[in-house]
């Protein structure tokens, strides 16, 4: 299978020269495994996805790190949490001052933290990755910006598989991913006791995809209670399937909204799960949300590869006045809006106006230093007010 170089090689490799353990999380079949076999072709491999393997880890990790030396990975470390303290010992003890000889990886990423928090803390670079962004899906195909190649991102997402294996069905590739997610990841996470429940729940959440957090709402819907929505909600974020975006937290005004926005982390999971193919989705009430969530997972990915320290807010106050994204740098904010047509009107961009207003009339912390909108146009370029509009291939993070 054709191998496709991705962006994080170059900062994962960069931790690996600098510490002894690198850790690397995401989602399943986001292809961790399959970039650092390609990065790491040296190093020894273990799954401990295998239940036997992890048995033997969590058992007898000293005769398992004897049996598989390092350099070594690790898959799904996760599975053996009484691997991490003798993998300190290791590091600390056995070999002393040698860089990147282990390195961890986790699907399920609060059990995974935990434990590298516990065990190997300031012993490990930490990273994630997500599945591929659309650079990286330029690198091997000849896009052209057509309708059809936009809503293609939108209904594939990220997931290699589906770019790389063109014969794949993309219906087929979900509700495998859905079958085994739900069965393993989540049994083994969280004792539901309803899977029909839980899954009701993830097609709750993709229909909300791009809009505002409201678990009481969430709740009802699917007929749980407002707290196990909320514990519900929390796996999903620690197994890389929803991301929450927070509201922007300077007292501008007492009025700002203080709820996070929902996304999920791949469109083409969401698509599946909202029953969206390639005949609705043209039609379909949520192509703007699904646009928006897209934006915001390329602007996550350029994000994790920028050598800057960035945070990345939204706005939204009582007067209904919202900006999709604020990417912080220091003191300057760089306010960005998805719209999903070809040529953003005057109008599109009305908020990015009045929001830097308020920006420069309240506060004299930060700085509004660009406003822009994301969109399907071919172009990069500034309008006469201002704003800046580029298509989905340009790069957001200076």
């Amino acid at each position: 299978m054709t191998y496709i170089t991705r962006e994080a090689e170059k900062k994962i490799k960069q931790g690996a020269r600098h510490f002894p353990v690198v850790v690397l999380t995401g989602a399943r079949q986001v292809g961790k495994s399959t970039m650092l076999k390609a990065i790491f072709p040296d190093y020894h491999y273990v799954s401990l996805d295998r239940p036997l393997t992890a048995q033997q880890a969590e058992e007898d990790p000293e005769s398992f790190l004897k049996s598989n030396q390092a350099p070594l990975i690790i898959d799904e470390a996760q599975y053996a949490p009484g691997l991490f303290r003798h993998l300190k010992s290791y590091v600390d003890c056995e070999q002393p001052q040698k860089n990147g000889q282990y390195i961890l990886t986790g699907s399920q990423k609060f059990n995974l933290m935990q434990e590298v928090v516990e065990s190997l803390a300031g012993r490990a670079a930490i990273f994630e990755l997500e599945g591929f962004s659309i650079s990286e899906i330029n690198s091997f195909t000849k896009w052209q910006g057509s309708l059809e190649e936009y809503y293609r991102l939108i209904l594939q997402g990220g997931f290699p598989k589906l770019w790389i294996d063109e014969e794949m069905p993309v219906n087929l590739f979900f509700s495998s991913y859905t079958a085994s997610y739900l069965e393993r990841d989540v049994r083994q996470v969280l004792n539901v006791i309803s899977l029909r429940d839980f899954e009701r729940f993830m097609r709750a959440c993709a229909i909300r995809s791009g809009g505002l957090l409201n678990r009481s709402e969430l709740a009802r819907d699917v007929g749980i209670s407002v707290s196990t929505a909320g514990e519900w909600l929390s796996i999903l974020v620690a197994l890389g399937q929803i991301v929450l975006l927070e509201p922007w937290f300077s007292n501008l005004n007492k009025r700002l909204s203080k709820t996070p926005k929902l996304y999920f982390a791949d469109t083409g999971l969401a698509c599946f799960l909202a029953g969206i193919d390639e005949a609705t989705l043209p039609q379909s009430p949520l192509l703007g949300g699904l646009w928006e969530s897209f934006v915001f997972s390329e602007l996550r990915k350029q994000i994790a590869q920028s050598a800057k320290n960035l945070s990345l807010w939204y706005y939204r106050d009582q007067s209904q006045r919202e900006v999709d994204f604020i990417l912080q740098q220091g003191s300057n904010l760089t306010l960005r809006e998805a719209k999903w047509g070809v040529n953003p009107s005057s109008h599109d961009a009305r908020h990015l106006h009045t929001v830097a207003e308020i920006f420069a009339q309240k506060s004299s912390n930060f700085s509004v230093t660009k406003r822009i909108i994301v969109s399907r146009s071919q172009e990069n370029f500034t309008r006469k007010n201002g704003e800046r509009v580029q298509p989905i291939t340009a790069q957001f993070v200076d």
